[in-house]
């Protein structure tokens, strides 16, 4: 069967879902997953529930974050990296001046600021 290799950075508390890889701050594995895997199943490979994770980074591109997490059917590909912060986690200090944002992610701040706009004008 036809696999695609992804690399997972777990940080903080989510470490533990790691399994043996689990560091005390950290964990990093190279997962197998189906072709065609999204980031939902990857948190379900991982037994790893949304709403433990804050901040996330796919190939270095902001994902999703605490209340917006729009990349859930996000399709992974052989050779991606994701990086899953705890919610207590601060911004990673190399995103200091900004990041990213992956496709899904800017559409859903999009709507966000939409939304928010149209609520404060009233």
């Amino acid at each position: 069967m036809e696999t695609i290799t992804v690399e997972v950075w777990l940080y903080g508390p989510l470490a533990r879902y790691g399994g043996q890889a689990a560091g005390k701050n950290h964990a990093n594995l190279q997962l197998e997953l189906p072709p065609g895997s999204r980031i939902q199943d990857l948190l379900e490979h991982l037994s790893l529930p949304t709403e433990e994770r804050g901040i996330t980074f796919i190939n270095g591109n902001l994902s999703a974050m605490p209340g917006l997490q729009p990349d859930l059917d996000h399709p992974l590909d052989d050779g991606d990296r994701v990086a899953f912060f705890h919610l207590k986690s601060m911004w990673p200090y190399q995103y200091r001046d900004g990041a990213a944002l992956a496709p899904d992610m800017a559409r859903a701040m999009a709507q966000e600021k939409k939304l928010f706009h149209h609520h404060s004008n009233r």
